[in-house]
């Protein structure tokens, strides 16, 4: 053990003195809180990305692939399926799935309410994974019998209770077109996707009904869906499929269907910086102001050690080691702390948020490790090369009037 670690041990450890034991145990507390808000900040933040990417992805996909053309309203434009297209893309590992769908405005009429909707098509290829999780009451739609799924739909919570229906009651369906046309349809199951864009206006159906209302043929569809494995990937993907289709298609991916959304996330990311900066800024004055104060506390102590031979760095080396203990017991209540509230939300869901301005009804925590590890080690580097500079006082401390100063 060298003479400078020897030192700082005793100094951390052992020492009697109340007035630096105070100004020490305000400098932990400052970084446990701030390492603990730090890693608390990042799990909110990549939760509420994740959670709402994965309520967008789950119920749009991806990427969706649709007609090249300049029609932006809420009726697709139809084209004749590509089987040749659909083989290649599922050949990419990228490409999780690709399924046919088509969307149709039109306009419910049900307890003398009307409200206006987008119905969505799909057929038996969907992968209900998504709508399985977010069903509140009844099921998704049995395709089992493609004359059946044609009567069925699934509305949202908001569209159940603005026009007071609920599962296993009639409605009517009026579609404005050349000649008006209506359906009638039972409601089989009421979903929420957690997406005030999607839970106002969509509702759930057969891609075969729209298919029949439009006299479009057995393979002309609205588009096809495509969930990728990895999300990072995503520009990669859509590189792909734009290379792969024919040139009578374009691709969009979930970036530009729903760019307020991830623009919103976006300026989280940029409180969370923000944050970050705060926290760490006032963890690095607070081991400033508590290292200055065991310095000038030990004035004696540093001339009494010069006057022995002791080198400048070597003392110096005692404050920084004595502040590397500081800084690593802060950092070990900072991480218990943070991580510690982080898994009891993750348990329990005790926080909880208003769903219409939140997307979800709960403060969603996803703990990166990565994060964490790289929050520590920043901490810790930043606190160290900081206090370089106020260790330098040692320095200017005279060993004559140190001692005289005693």
């Amino acid at each position: 053990m060298s003479f400078s670690s020897f030192i700082a041990g005793r100094i951390t450890f052992r020492s009697r003195r109340t007035f630096s034991k105070l100004i020490v145990r305000i400098a932990v507390i400052g970084i446990m809180l701030g390492l603990g808000v730090m890693i608390l900040s990042l799990a909110i933040v990549q939760g509420f990305k994740q959670e709402i990417r994965e309520k967008i992805r789950g119920f749009s996909g991806d990427i969706q692939v649709v007609k090249f053309d300049l029609n932006n309203s809420y009726e697709n434009s139809p084209f004749i399926a590509d089987n040749d297209f659909v083989k290649q893309a599922r050949k990419n590992k990228l490409i999780n799935y690709i399924v046919p769908f088509a969307i149709k405005p039109g306009i419910i009429k049900a307890n003398d309410e009307i409200e206006g909707v987008v119905l969505k098509g799909v057929d038996k290829q969907y992968d209900w994974s998504f709508f399985t999780k977010g069903t509140l009451e009844g099921k998704v739609i049995d395709f089992k019998d493609s004359l059946a799924a044609q009567k069925q739909i699934m509305v949202s919570r908001r569209i159940a209770d603005r026009l007071k229906l609920k599962v296993g009651d009639d409605l009517l369906m009026y579609f404005v077109q050349e000649p008006l046309r209506k359906r009638k349809f039972t409601i089989c199951g009421i979903y929420s996707a957690g997406i005030d864009e999607v839970d106002k206006i969509y509702v759930i159906g057969s891609l075969s009904l729209i298919q029949r209302l439009n006299d479009w043929g057995r393979e002309e569809i609205g588009g096809y869906e495509v969930r990728i494995s990895d999300f990072n990937r995503l520009a990669q993907a859509d590189d792909f499929l734009e290379r792969t289709m024919p040139i009578r298609l374009k691709s969009y991916s979930i970036l530009e269907i729903y760019p307020t959304v991830f623009e919103w996330l976006t300026m989280i990311d940029v409180n969370d910086r923000v944050m970050l900066i705060l926290m760490l800024v006032v963890a690095v004055i607070n081991m400033i102001s508590a290292l200055l104060i065991m310095i000038l506390e030990r004035t004696a102590m540093i001339g009494i050690f010069k006057a022995m031979g002791a080198s400048n760095w070597s003392i110096q080396k005692i404050f920084l080691y004595n502040a590397f203990y500081l800084i690593g017991l802060g950092l070990i209540l900072g991480n218990l702390f943070g991580l510690g509230i982080s898994f009891f939300q993750i348990k329990t869901h005790f926080f909880k948020l208003d769903p219409a301005s939140y997307y979800m009804s709960f403060v969603p925590i996803s703990i990166s490790w990565t994060d964490v590890v790289m929050l520590n080690i920043g901490t810790l580097v930043i606190c160290l090369i900081v206090l370089i500079v106020p260790s330098t006082l040692v320095t200017k401390i005279s060993p004559v009037k140190a001692i005289r100063f005693k």
